[in-house]
């Protein structure tokens, strides 16, 4: 690297004279494992160059580990370098998921001459997109200790549901065995200021002459990203060659793509899992080789419809063909839980209805159903019991008479007050089966102390109502004729998020709790 650091590789070549495009993936996991030896010899053999580095301060490679801060110039440095190689054309690619994914955007922004093309899965969005909560998610901190040293840390058995009930956050490290000062440093900046900068691409489309095949699934738990990466690139590049050159396949997986074809308790099929590998070759044969494949005249983006369980080929994100509908919140003021009297209704109401109330309490939050390690988080999973509870309204349309797709992002409009300075607000849009499983699609939330924006906090006024828009993300669902759309609104969905505590004291060293009486409002003037 330019300051004298030497990061660890493996390369994997076809075994053939010449020069071939290089394709570089480099991994905060271990650049030795038998996933990265499966891919390394998957693309060697299809004529590329693939290359597996340790990034800064990670395996073999040297230097600290400081999540993303060194990635975007060791990423430029690590491109130039391959490009000089004898065994190089000078075209590289970078390709990954998830950390892999995001320190692509970085580095495509110093604008490395060599980089040609990316291939991006499940990426992470800015900072505060997927957890506009002011503080990184209680899961993160596994994460954190995944990755603490050189090497993977072994966190199986660690009881991590104890640990994300730790308060005050900014020593639930310490609750996990170990003190972490990326933990801590993220939470010392609940607001959007300059320190999250170098960790954000979202707002410079602009810069990025590339194209992209971006890829993701609708169980991915960064999901946010990948769609909103596609529609702003297509948007957004500064070349037509680049917006054209924008690809998205969008699957019915979590945050491992096309790994099965049942996640959780749903079975989405046999047409789930595809030849993903032979399309991402395909695409860079196209982009790398100048092979003309036909894949540039392919429709740009690929869904898989849930429910019906296909795939459908689309020219847009978000559908030029959608028709945005409107559903209302009302009830007589009695929605508590789905023994309730809540409906989802395309009339809004017409006179003043009860405001429906419930009370959260911090110490017995609403439960995100999900494994304890941050792998994956949550996916279809059945919210039924979930919906007992008093503290979550339920608002179902009745049994649909025909099949309803809804494909696009979702989004809810709230008016809600409450007793307290700041609480939170959280929807989950529903898929409620005859036989009473209740599925999750999408949900999304709204810290009150940040509804104008991450970079401030506005506190409420007591008993004051106000509006609140939460962005449940994006689904690709067939509601089945006898199906019912339900949505959920709750205060928590712990330990997905962490616990407000309704006090508006500082969020990484609050232990105060205060029981928060919450209203939503459904009226002719709060519809």
């Amino acid at each position: 690297m330019r300051d004298g650091c030497t990061l660890s590789a493996d390369i994997y070549r076809p075994d053939a004279p010449g020069r071939f495009p290089v394709v570089l993936a480099r991994t905060p996991y271990g650049k030795n494992t038998q996933r990265a030896w499966h891919y390394g010899n998957f693309f060697a053999t299809h004529g590329y160059v693939f290359v597996w580095m340790d990034v800064r301060g990670r395996g073999d490679s040297e230097g600290e580990f400081v999540p993303y801060r060194n990635d975007a110039r060791d990423g430029y440095d690590a491109i130039e370098w391959l490009a000089r190689q004898p065994w190089s054309t000078g075209d590289v690619a970078t390709w990954g998921g998830s950390y892999l994914g995001r320190i692509q955007w970085l580095t495509a922004l110093e604008k490395p001459p060599h980089l040609k093309a990316m291939i991006v899965h499940v990426t992470p969005s800015d900072p505060y997109v997927e957890w506009p909560t002011g503080t990184p998610g209680p899961m993160h901190v596994c994460w954190n200790r995944m990755t603490d040293g050189r090497v993977l840390q072994y966190v199986d058995k660690i009881d991590w549901m104890k640990v994300y009930e730790h308060l005050p956050l900014l020593t639930m490290d310490e609750a996990a065995g170990f003190v972490s000062r990326h933990w801590r440093e993220d939470l010392a900046h609940p607001t959007l200021d300059e320190w999250w900068e170098p960790l954000r691409y979202q707002h410079r489309f602009h810069e990025i002459d590339l194209p992209v095949l971006h890829v993701s699934g609708w169980y991915d738990d960064e999901q946010i990203g990948t769609p909103l990466n596609f529609a702003g690139m297509v948007r957004h590049a500064p070349s037509e060659r680049a917006r054209r050159g924008q690809k998205l396949i969008m699957g019915p997986w979590g945050h491992r793509v096309n790994e099965s074809r049942k996640l959780g308790e749903v079975d989405f099929g046999p047409e789930a899992v595809i030849d993903l590998d032979g399309y991402e070759v395909r695409w860079l044969d196209y982009w790398l080789k100048g092979i003309d494949n036909g894949i540039g005249d392919e429709p740009p983006v690929r869904l898989f419809i849930m429910g019906a369980n296909y795939w459908r080929d689309e020219h847009e994100w978000p559908l030029a063909r959608t028709r945005w509908t409107k559903f209302y919140l009302r009830s007589g003021g009695r929605a508590n839980s789905r023994f309730g009297d809540g409906v989802l209704s395309t009339e809004p109401p017409a006179t003043d209805e009860p405001p429906d109330v419930y009370l959260y309490d911090p110490a017995r939050p609403v439960p995100f159903i999900t494994d304890p390690l941050s792998n994956q988080i949550g996916g279809p999973d059945d919210y039924s019991a979930i919906e007992t509870r008093g503290d979550v309204l339920v608002y179902s349309t009745p049994p649909l008479d025909r099949d309803v797709e809804v494909t696009g992002p979702v989004k809810l409009v709230l008016y809600a007050s409450s007793s307290a300075v700041d609480t939170d607000f959280m929807a989950k849009l529903v898929d409620v089966h005859p036989n009473g499983f209740c599925q999750r699609l999408c949900d999304g939330m709204v810290r009150a102390r940040f509804r104008e924006g991450m970079d401030k906090e506005v506190f409420m006024e007591p008993g004051k109502v106000y509006r609140f828009e939460i962005d449940l993300w994006n689904t690709a669902q067939v509601f089945k004729r006898g199906h019912r759309i339900r949505l959920e609104i709750a205060s928590s969905a712990f330990p997905k998020y962490d616990r407000n505590l309704n006090t508006g004291e500082p969020l990484a060293t609050s232990t105060r709790m205060v029981v928060a009486e919450n209203r939503v409002w459904h009226t002719p003037a709060w519809p």
